[in-house]
């Protein structure tokens, strides 16, 4: 669902507006808009004194919407209406430690309540029904941290059922009747065996087996409400994933969806019966596909009056009135109402109004070669006024910044980001690279990355690197790595790897000892970590460990000879303290300086916008300093932040003199 972006005017760099830190990092004025099923409620997330809460309003009198939720410290950054519309859930953690638990609020009496009332314990929803609309099913890991039982809950009266102790399995799949199908738990072989549940017993034997080859791209996804036919995501005799229908009495499989570049990556159901009424793959933009004649007809409908992306975010059970994402890409998010019957779309809102008129630049999807020959979707941003004629080249080469995505197993996608253009207005080029071990493009691609952590993975970004080298997108001198969790890891691994390609580095989040990463993983992922030691090496062989530790950039810390930033979460579950406090007291023993900022309140990244914000001051003026780009300056960004600044303020310019010294 794409439409042409136009090139902007060209304008010499120095004249374009700095586009201030909070309007692109701060709260949104609305985001995640819903209706609830009956079509009476509209529902969205916005700042109450200054933090994002849950507000609500009658459909038709937006104007009459208030704050049902009151969280004053950490944001509310998700929530969803109760199958029954009598409520509305939403799940919290406490200071980024990723114990989600559920809440609810009663729309009828304003009364919150905590469905989940245990402590460190993680909530997982199993299922959700559209004729049992009072209850759903969770997995909750409060016996046991590694295992999710699953209970049936009671939204209206917090009642919980246990239907299902779990002692080995990974997940489960219900049906409409919230009656467990499908257990799912760990094989031999790296993937999954998929286990048939009937009357509540779970068979000995499994039905459906993966391999490691198939693990991150085969999955059942779903039943149709009467049950009689089950969906998968599967990969299994292919590379990439097609949409299957599976017919439960016999058997049979039916190829509805495949596309041969890209996973199928999304599917509209129909709300009353569950069948797939359209799907989406997801190669360099995304792009939907019909089955249903009328559904087709809306999509298309969507299609000639909105620029850019768009998609379906929430539905009414008698799917008449659809909550629309828009995402011009060059302008702020959006989102619409609407009605299907009617044929009218009226504006929601717009996610960051602010932005309105902004010097906001086109991403460019681009496809790049490895040296191996592998095709690499990529996305790049350029500096406003620096592309004349807007080719997706610049005139000059530029500085640039490599940012590079967590996961590894995740992807980069197309789109409005708020990273490239904070970066690109600062005048960088900006570079994302899905380099191989990435999801989306098959399991070949995927699998491509096995055991290749700083080996080929790594190599990718070099040869990204050098292709905007050697297309005169980058100026060589002046190249910059970044990125969060792996991403911070792969910084890591740049400057210790390959010490003079980059001119500096932000780590966030990142491990730098994997041997230590493997052995401090949330409890809850200890059932899947045999596949994290298929794709990473396995610590429990000497081979593997040997893997582990050369890829480990602690034990090349003596290599780094270009500045570094560090930020971490003192509460982070997935990649923790030590493992950013390991590499900075190893550069300090070895007398290489560093910067490291640490979070007492925040997790595997930074949720509160002021910690975000304060980072990403700090980030900009690190990035002038070593790169020349432009930035707005710290000044007081950190004073509502909780930064501290362990090592390394004065290689910030700015940073000091923020600090008050």
């Amino acid at each position: 669902m794409t439409a042409s972006q136009s090139a902007p005017a060209a304008r010499p760099a120095a004249s374009v507006p700095l586009i201030p830190r909070a309007t692109l990092f701060g709260n949104p004025t609305r985001s995640g808009g819903q209706i609830s099923p009956d079509g009476q409620w509209l529902s969205w997330l916005a700042p109450k004194d200054g933090v994002m809460n849950i507000w609500v309003a009658p459909a038709g009198n937006p104007d009459a919407a208030k704050a049902i939720t009151a969280s004053t410290d950490r944001p509310i950054r998700q929530h969803f209406w109760a199958p029954d519309a009598r409520s509305v859930l939403y799940v919290q953690d406490k200071g980024g430690d990723e114990n989600f638990l559920l809440y609810s609020i009663d729309i009828a009496s304003g009364a919150e309540r905590t469905l989940t009332p245990f402590e460190k314990t993680r909530v997982q929803i199993v299922g959700t029904s559209e004729t049992i609309r009072d209850k759903i099913l969770v997995g909750i890991n409060n016996r046991d941290p590694q295992y999710h039982d699953v209970h049936l809950l009671d939204l209206n009266t917090g009642e919980l059922t246990l239907v299902q102790q779990n002692d080995s399995y990974a997940g489960f799949l219900a049906d409409d009747n919230l009656k467990l199908r499908m257990a799912l738990r760990p094989n031999a072989a790296g993937g999954q065996d998929f286990f048939a549940i009937e009357n509540g017993k779970i068979a000995d034997t499994p039905t459906e087996s993966t391999t490691l080859d198939d693990a991150l791209t085969t999955s059942p996804a779903g039943f149709t409400t009467d049950g009689r036919t089950m969906y998968w995501i599967d990969s299994r005799g292919r590379n990439t994933a097609a949409l299957i229908a599976q017919d439960v009495a016999t058997g049979q499989k039916r190829i509805i969806a495949e596309n041969d570049k890209a996973d199928i990556s999304g599917a509209l159901s129909d709300p009353r019966t569950g069948e797939i009424e359209a799907y989406s793959f997801n190669y360099l933009k995304p792009e939907w596909t019909a089955i249903d004649p009328e559904v087709g007809a809306s999509l298309d409908f969507l299609r000639s009056r909105l620029e850019g992306e768009f998609g379906v975010q929430s539905r009414t059970n008698d799917d008449a009135k659809w909550i629309v994402w828009n995402d011009p890409v060059t302008g702020p998010l959006k989102a619409y109402l609407y009605d299907r019957t009617a044929g009218t779309l009226t504006e929601f809102y717009t996610a960051r109004p602010e932005l309105a008129g902004a010097p906001l630049q086109p991403m460019h999807p681009l496809e790049l070669k490895a040296r191996d020959g592998l095709t690499l979707p990529s996305y790049l941003t350029l500096p406003a006024g620096s592309d004349p004629n807007g080719d997706g080249r610049p005139d000059r080469p530029v500085p640039m910044v490599l940012v590079v995505h967590g996961g590894p197993w995740a992807r980069d996608t197309y789109g409005f980001d708020s990273e490239h253009q904070w970066l690109a207005n600062r005048g960088y080029a900006v570079l994302s690279v899905n380099f191989r071990g990435s999801t989306g493009f098959g399991k070949d691609f995927i699998n491509a990355g096995n055991l290749q952590w700083s080996k080929k993975m790594h190599d990718d970004l070099i040869d990204a690197v050098n292709w905007a080298v050697a297309e005169g997108v980058a100026d060589k001198d002046k190249v910059a790595i970044m990125g969060g969790s792996y991403g911070g890891y792969a910084t890591l691994v740049g400057l210790t790897s390959t010490p003079d390609t980059f001119a500096c580095g932000v780590s966030i989040v990142g491990p730098s000892n994997l041997e230590t990463l493997l052995k401090t993983i949330p409890p809850y992922w200890v059932p899947i970590v045999s596949q994290f030691h298929n794709r990473m090496g396995n610590p429990n062989t000497p081979e593997g460990l040997a893997l582990l530790k050369e890829a480990s950039p602690l034990y090349k810390a003596d290599r780094i000879v270009r500045p570094l930033l560090i930020g971490q979460g003192a509460n982070d579950p997935r990649v923790a303290q030590a493992e950013s406090d390991q590499i900075v007291e190893a550069m300090r023993a070895k007398n290489i300086p560093v910067t490291y900022v640490l979070y007492p309140d925040e997790g595997h990244g930074f949720a509160k916008p002021a910690n975000n914000i304060a980072f990403n001051a700090i980030t900009e003026n690190f990035l002038g300093t070593c790169l020349g780009g432009r930035s707005e300056p710290i000044g007081d960004a950190l004073q509502p932040s909780t930064a501290q600044i362990v090592e390394g303020a004065e290689y910030v310019r700015g940073l000091r003199e923020a600090l008050g010294g």
